[in-house]
């Protein structure tokens, strides 16, 4: 009896990460110290002496049940991204800048192929965001779960100047809210998403006149990076006061979180056009309103506040990064929390 006859193929291992060696290479920074093999990342951090006092921070997440449609689908080149945005969104969120990253794949059985695949979309997240893959762990899971299934999560850590750090402290009455466009779900509410539609390959592969596209290709959309984005409107010089990553949650969970107490946020719902993935889904499912703003992005992906003064320089920062920002709303005096209007 052997190590593989209970379902754990090494040689599998070791053709992944040969596999996934040119995919990863890609996203090296200066900084990174060594290669891919190690039992451990080396990141140089000698660039922090450049900051009065350097904070880290650090963001984990994975994609919850989106990869079921990555089964369905047998499309797994896109996942990694998501896993990927959720982290370094959240980094970027706070006012830093992403580093590195690390991704733990657990699988049934491990394919080479399948998972080169799945790192393929890691590296690209990767690369979108400026940061460094620099480690990862695949691991085979026999027993648990069916060989062909896989779940997908990752870390990143980041670094910013205390004094740059988004906190929310200084919002007035009268602040502007911006929000940057969604490419649609991102990696939200997929468990309510598989109740509302048929998870079968006829129904994701049909194609809807309001979508532009079949169901599947919508639904599967990776994630937004606003990572570059938001480096951007630092760079123009633009002080974000407060600034909201929309993830599960909705609008109702997320803004209060950039909040300090006594500010309230109000958002006009008819300040940009609703993605039709949502009105879909809120037709096909009877959803109500409520319950979308309360679970889903409604398309827009992040949320930043800045004074009436800077709007301008900070939308034609975000247009610069490639991005499509809309004015949303305003900060008023009030109880903590969200308006929709």
């Amino acid at each position: 009896m052997d190590y593989k006859s209970s379902g754990v193929d090494i040689e599998a291992g070791y053709e992944s990460v040969e596999l996934m060696k040119k995919f990863v290479k890609g996203t090296m920074r200066p900084e990174v110290l060594g290669g891919l093999g190690g039992f451990s990342g080396a990141f140089d951090l000698s660039a922090i002496k450049n900051m009065d006092e350097p904070v880290l921070l650090s963001g984990t997440d994975g994609c919850g049940t989106k990869v079921k449609l990555a089964f369905l689908m047998d499309k797994h080149d896109t996942i990694g991204i998501d896993a990927v945005a959720m982290c370094v969104n959240d980094v970027a969120c706070a006012g830093g800048e992403p580093l590195f990253f690390l991704d733990y794949i657990a699988c049934g059985k491990n394919i080479p192929e399948k998972i080169a695949t799945i790192v393929s979309g890691v590296a690209e997240g990767c690369k979108q965001s400026g940061c460094a893959l620099v480690g990862g762990e695949t691991a085979e899971h026999p027993g648990l779960m069916p060989e062909e299934e896989y779940d997908l999560a990752g870390f990143a850590v980041g670094i910013v100047d205390k004094k740059d750090i988004i906190t929310g402290e200084n919002l007035k009455d009268g602040d502007v809210l911006i929000g940057m466009a969604s490419t649609g779900v991102h990696s939200n509410g997929f468990s309510l998403v598989r109740k509302i539609f048929e998870m079968t390959k006829e129904s994701l592969d049909t194609y809807y006149d309001e979508l532009g596209c079949t169901l599947g290709e919508a639904l599967i959309a990776p994630t937004r990076i606003y990572v570059k984005a938001l480096k951007a409107v630092k760079d123009a010089g633009v002080r974000v006061k407060a600034c909201s990553h929309i993830t599960g949650g909705g609008f109702y969970e997320n803004i209060p979180r950039m909040l300090p107490e006594g500010k309230r946020a109000v958002v006009e719902k008819d300040s940009y056009e609703v993605p039709a993935i949502f009105k879909l889904m809120a037709k096909k499912g009877n959803v109500s309103e409520q319950m979308m703003y309360n679970t889903y992005n409604m398309g827009l992906g992040m949320i930043v506040a800045v004074d009436p003064a800077d709007v301008d320089k900070t939308m034609e920062a975000m247009r610069s990064a490639g991005d499509t920002p809309y004015v949303v709303g305003k900060i008023i005096d009030g109880d903590k929390g969200v308006d929709l209007i």
